[in-house]
C-alpha cells in the first residue's frame, strides 16, 4: 500500500473553538443554550427552542472564554463559572436574561468557588463553598442570584474536604481525609456531625456518594468495597443497608441518568472499551431503546428538562464532529440540532481502535490506536510507521474511545498514535487503580514501554521513530521517557508536566491540602526521609544528565497545578548541562491551553519538532501565533520555522 496525497487537515480546524457546545434546555423547556464563539471567544449563547436562528449572545467575555456554566430554576438566568488567565479561582457571575445584566456574585479576589447545589426548591439561589477565610478550606454559603447577597450555612472548622447537600440546602454530609490515606464520612445530625462509614484508602477514587432520592433517607453511591469494580449501590441512611442495583465485571460505574425531579434512578453505565448503559427504569427503556436507532455513534442524554419531556441528545464518533438532536419525549421524536464542528463534515478523519494489551505482569491495558486515513477499513499499517505515544493526565483518570483532536491531527501527519490506559488510570477497577501506588516512573512507566513494544511487535510502530508526548502527568511520563528510558523514543513533547515530585507536592493549591494524605499514599510521602528519597528516585530533574533526545516543554505562566518552576527548574538544569531543549511559555496561560490562540500556536510548533525528528508532514507554522502570548525563553533554533515567526509576530 502506498501513500497517497492525502489532504493536510488545517490545525484551526481541529483546534479552534467548536461551532457550538455544552448544549443545554432550560428547565421548564422554553429555551435553548449553547456556547459559541464572539468575536473569537466562547460564550454561552440562548435561543427560543423553536427558533435557533434567534439565539443571541448573553455574555461578554473577550478575553478567555467561558467553559462551565448552567442555568437556574428560575429559567431566566444564566450561572456561569470564570476564572482569570488560569488561576483556577473560579468566581461565579450570574445572567439576568430579561435585563441583560451580568452580575459578579463572588467579586473575592484569589478566592475559589466550589458550586455544591441548586435546587427548584431555591430558584433564586445558590449553595456555594468558597475558601475566603481559609484558603484551604471552602466554608458553606448560600448565594441570592439577584442580589449577590452571601449567608454563611456552615464554617467549615472540622477540617472537611466536601459537603453534600439535599435539594433542601441541608448539608447531609461531609467528607474528610483520614491519615491512612483514606476517607471518613459524617452525617449531619442535630448535634453536629457523627461518623457514618469510612472508605479505606485503596477504595477512595472508586468509592463515592452520588445523591439522594425524593425522602432524603436512601442514597446513590458507587462502591468497590469488598469488590473489584465499584457497581451502583443504594443506602439506607437510617439503618446504614447496602442494596446492589447494577454492575459490571471489568469496568467501574462511569454515568448515571438520575430524574431531575423526582430523583429516580433511570439508567447507569459503564465503561470498558466502550460506553454501555444499562436501563434500570423502565419508564425510560423505549426512548433510549429509540435514541439508539437515531443516529450512528454514541447517544447520550446532556441535558433535560425537570418533567423529563425535553432532552438534549448528543452522538458521539471518533471520525466525525459530535451531533446534537433535540428530543420530544411525548411525540417519540428526535430532531436535529447541529454539529459542533461543521468544519470537520466530509473530511478524511481516522478511526479510533481499541486494543486490550496485557502489561509483563499480566495487568491488562485499555489502549486505543489511531492510523493515518491511507489506512482506514484495516487494523494495521502495511508497513511499521512512526508513532506518538500520546499520554493522558491525571494520572487517575482515563483515554476515552472517540474523536481526539490529538489523535487526528497527528494520524494526518502520517503517524500512528497510541493512547495507554497505564495502571492508575480509573474506571477499570480498583485492582487496576492501585497497582500504580507508589509507582510513578515505575511499574506505570512499565505499561507504557509494554504498549510501544506492542506496537513494535505488531510490526505497527517503528522502533527508531517513536515520540512520547503528553499534558500534567502525560508532561510528567514524557520527562520520565527521557529520562529514565533515554534511547527508546526519539523525542518527547511535555506539556505542563512536573519534573521534581517533591516541589510539586509542596506546592500544590491551599484547598488541596485536606486531600495530601491521598498524595502521600500514592506518589510517596514528602515529609518523611524515605519519602523524600523515593520521590527524589521518581524526579526527571534528578537524572537530567541521561537526556539526550529532543525535548520540547509547554507551560502555562498562571498554573495553579504544576507551578511554572517546574518547567524552569527543568529547563535551567538542562542549558546549565548544555542539553538542548525548546521551552514555550504562555502568560495567560494555566494547567493547559484553553485559548484556542494559544493551543493552535504550541500545536504549530509541536507538529513541526515531531516533523522534524520522526519525519512526518506538517503544516508550517507561518501566522500561526496571531492572537497568542506565546514566549520562547530557549531552543527556538530547535524547532522548524520557530524563529521566523516568532520575528513576524514580534515585528
Amino acid at each position: 500500500m502506498q501513500n497517497p496525497d492525502f489532504p493536510l487537515i488545517p490545525r484551526k480546524v481541529l483546534f479552534d473553538n467548536p461551532d457550538r457546545a455544552a448544549v443545554r434546555i432550560s428547565p421548564d423547556g422554553t429555551r435553548i443554550s449553547y456556547l459559541a464563539p464572539l468575536d473569537g471567544v466562547l460564550n454561552v449563547w440562548v435561543a427560543p427552542l423553536n427558533d435557533l436562528q434567534a439565539a443571541k449572545p448573553v455574555t461578554r467575555d473577550a478575553v478567555r472564554g467561558i467553559r462551565m456554566y448552567f442555568w437556574a430554576f428560575t429559567n431566566r438566568h444564566i450561572l456561569y463559572l470564570q476564572d482569570k488567565a488560569g488561576d483556577e479561582n473560579w468566581r461565579l457571575y450570574g445572567v439576568n436574561l430579561d435585563s441583560g445584566e451580568i452580575k459578579d456574585l463572588t467579586p473575592l479576589e484569589g478566592v475559589q468557588v466550589q458550586i455544591l447545589e441548586v435546587s427548584p426548591k431555591y430558584p433564586t439561589e445558590i449553595l456555594a463553598g468558597i475558601n475566603d477565610r481559609n484558603p484551604q478550606l471552602h466554608d458553606v454559603y448560600r448565594i441570592h442570584i439577584d442580589t449577590a447577597e452571601r449567608t454563611l450555612l456552615e464554617e467549615n472548622t472540622q477540617g472537611f474536604a466536601s459537603y453534600m447537600p439535599d435539594e433542601d440546602f441541608n448539608l447531609r454530609l461531609a467528607m474528610m481525609m483520614n491519615p491512612n490515606g483514606g476517607s471518613d464520612f459524617y452525617k449531619k445530625t442535630d448535634g453536629g456531625w457523627e461518623p457514618l462509614f469510612n472508605i479505606p484508602m485503596e477504595d477512595t477514587m472508586s468509592t463515592n456518594p452520588i445523591g439522594f432520592d425524593r425522602s432524603g433517607q436512601t442514597l446513590y453511591m458507587t462502591d468497590s468495597r469488598g469488590r473489584n469494580t465499584a457497581a451502583m449501590f443504594t443506602y439506607d441512611l437510617s439503618s446504614g443497608k447496602q442494596t446492589l442495583i447494577s454492575e459490571h465485571p471489568l469496568s467501574d460505574l462511569n454515568d448515571v441518568m438520575i430524574h431531575p425531579d423526582e430523583k429516580k434512578l433511570l439508567a447507569v453505565a459503564f465503561y470498558y472499551e466502550k460506553k454501555e448503559w444499562q436501563v434500570l427504569d423502565p419508564a425510560v427503556a423505549d426512548d433510549l431503546a429509540y435514541l439508539k436507532t437515531v443516529a450512528h455513534g454514541d447517544g447520550e442524554v446532556v441535558s433535560w428538562t425537570r418533567d423529563l419531556s425535553k432532552w438534549i441528545v448528543a452522538y458521539t464518533l471518533d471520525n466525525a464532529p459530535v451531533t446534537y438532536y433535540y428530543y420530544d419525549r411525548a411525540a417519540r421524536k428526535a430532531s436535529y440540532l447541529f454539529t459542533n464542528r461543521k468544519a470537520l463534515e466530509g473530511l478524511q478523519l481516522s478511526s479510533m481502535h481499541p486494543a486490550v494489551i496485557t502489561a509483563r505482569d499480566g495487568l491488562k491495558l485499555v489502549n486505543y490506536y489511531t492510523l493515518p486515513y491511507l489506512y482506514e477499513g484495516f487494523d494495521k499499517p502495511d508497513h511499521p510507521l512512526p508513532m506518538v505515544l500520546f499520554v493522558h493526565g491525571g494520572p487517575w483518570g482515563r483515554d476515552e474511545w472517540g474523536y481526539h483532536p490529538y489523535h487526528q491531527m497527528l494520524a494526518n501527519r502520517g503517524y500512528m498514535v497510541m493512547s495507554v490506559n497505564f495502571r492508575s488510570s480509573t474506571g477499570f477497577g480498583k485492582e487496576h487503580l492501585n497497582a500504580g501506588n507508589l509507582e510513578w516512573a515505575g511499574k506505570m512507566h512499565h505499561d507504557l514501554l509494554d504498549s510501544v513494544n506492542w506496537a513494535i511487535r505488531e510490526g505497527m510502530a517503528d522502533p527508531t521513530r517513536i515520540a512520547i508526548m503528553g499534558g500534567s502527568y502525560g508532561g510528567y511520563a514524557t520527562l520520565v521517557g527521557l529520562t529514565f528510558t533515554p534511547d527508546v523514543f526519539a523525542c518527547g513533547v511535555d506539556i505542563v508536566g512536573p519534573s521534581n515530585l517533591f516541589t510539586l507536592i509542596n506546592s500544590v493549591p491551599p484547598y488541596w491540602m485536606p486531600m495530601i494524605e491521598m498524595f502521600a499514599k500514592r506518589m510517596g510521602d514528602h515529609r518523611t526521609e524515605e519519602g523524600k528519597a523515593l520521590l527524589k528516585s521518581r524526579s526527571p530533574l534528578t537524572y537530567v544528565d541521561r537526556i539526550k533526545r529532543p525535548l520540547l516543554i509547554g507551560q502555562g505562566a498562571n498554573d495553579p497545578r504544576v507551578n511554572q518552576a517546574e518547567s524552569d527548574q527543568i529547563v535551567n538544569a538542562m542549558q546549565e548541562k548544555n542539553i538542548p531543549v525548546t521551552y514555550v511559555l504562555y502568560s495567560d496561560e494555566g494547567h493547559g491551553f484553553a485559548r484556542p490562540e494559544n493551543n493552535i500556536s504550541f500545536t504549530a510548533v509541536a507538529e513541526a519538532f515531531l516533523a522534524k525528528h520522526l519525519g512526518g508532514r506538517y503544516e508550517p507554522i507561518n501566522n500561526a501565533f496571531s492572537g497568542s502570548s506565546i514566549q520562547v525563553p530557549a531552543g527556538a533554533e530547535g524547532v522548524p520555522g520557530l524563529e521566523d515567526a516568532l520575528k513576524r509576530t514580534q515585528a
